[in-house]
């Protein structure tokens, strides 16, 4: 395995010469030995470039990569010793699933008894055993899938495995128990993965470290935890979570006081500490709709709301209010009391869940 480190940019066009123009804006990133990371952002965000810039499928405009501290830039993905799987299966149908799995192996010599070992490894963990002499011609689209990312992973010796949505053409369920599949695999075998996906939900269960890009740029790394509690940049906010962070424009008229819509609330808990230190000027209030909770409309320090929509979502409710011109989304408990829709109420978002963004960046 490798620690790989990136510190490049890339461009399409030969003479960029705006942030626009590049399909990755310049970064300075690392990727420790035997790490789980996601690149994880909507399509055309520059995460297959950069993935494609690991394994050596494309050599960065701008600036270098590093393996183990040695620049492989120039080097191609067989002398970087990479292994990718690619989105859309790709196997010899015209071989067995054994003779698929085995193929990476053989093509570099290794004896016959350590391929039979390996292959029996990675089909028991991928639950491929009773298909190894099957002809992968008459397969399943998940199947052939699973016989691909067996490919990937049928190498110990391979400085890092990555994965280019490989997961698209997968039943869903099936989804689940790969990317769970995975996880534990990675634990057992110490695998620097990379995996490049637009759906939160398969960055989020898989990787230990989430790389969330948006328009070339790498806006934040961090844990799951890390991103749904604090989203270093409102695009996090909501590209992360079901439904995504609620944003409301407010004003900070010092320290200790907000206004938002006409409304002026106190930013101070129950005890009198303060919680935030805001500069004064126009910020940007964000709460998730898990942590905004409802009250009635004439208590204290809370923002009048009407409610607009409720549903119900099965395991939660999911409320639709509005402040002014601006709309708000909760997520209230099956078991919680309901208003009415139209009703007024007083919403508490102001709490040590609530952050708040100056030019769509995280104050501290």
């Amino acid at each position: 395995m490798a620690k790989i480190e990136l510190k490049l940019a890339h461009s399409y066009k030969s003479n960029p010469q705006v942030a626009s123009d590049y399909a990755l804006q310049p970064l300075d990133m690392t990727f420790e030995d035997g790490g789980a990371y996601a690149l994880l952002g909507p399509s055309g965000c520059g995460k297959s470039t950069m993935l494609n810039i690991i394994s050596g499928l494309v050599e960065p405009s701008q600036g270098c990569v590093l393996f183990n501290g040695q620049n492989v830039t120039s080097l191609t993905p067989q002398a970087r010793n990479i292994a990718q799987v690619f989105q859309f299966p790709v196997i010899y149908d015209t071989m067995t699933v054994a003779q698929n799995l085995s193929f990476p192996l053989r093509n570099r010599g290794v004896e016959k008894s350590q391929i039979k070992q390996r292959v029996h490894v990675i089909a028991e963990m991928l639950g491929l055993s009773h298909q190894l002499d099957q002809r992968a011609e008459g397969l399943s689209a998940d199947a052939k899938q699973k016989i691909s990312l067996g490919r990937g992973l049928v190498r110990d010796d391979v400085s890092a495995i990555l994965f280019d949505e490989p997961l698209t053409v997968i039943d869903p369920h099936l989804k689940w128990q790969l990317r769970r599949k995975l996880k534990e695999i990675h634990h057992e075998l110490k695998l620097t993965l990379i995996y490049v996906t637009h759906d939160q939900i398969e960055a989020l269960t898989f990787a230990e470290h989430v790389v969330v890009m948006s328009q070339g740029k790498a806006v934040q790394v961090g844990t799951p935890q890390e991103l749904f509690e604090s989203p270093a940049h409102t695009f996090v906010g909501h590209f992360i979570g079901s439904p995504g962070m609620n944003f409301l424009p407010v004003v900070a008229l010092d320290t200790r006081e907000i206004k938002v819509a006409d409304q002026t609330l106190k930013l101070s808990s129950s005890d009198s500490t303060t919680l935030f230190s805001l500069p004064p000027g126009q910020l940007t209030l964000g709460i998730r709709p898990e942590y905004l909770s409802m009250t009635t409309v004439d208590q204290d320090n809370t923002l009048s709301a009407q409610i607009k929509k409720i549903q119900d979502m099965g395991t939660y409710f999911l409320i639709s209010a509005v402040v002014g011109a601006h709309s708000l989304k909760l997520r209230v408990p099956v078991d919680e009391a309901l208003p009415e829709t139209g009703q007024f109420v007083g919403l508490n978002i102001c709490n040590d869940r609530t952050r708040f963004y100056k030019d769509e960046v995280l104050l501290a």
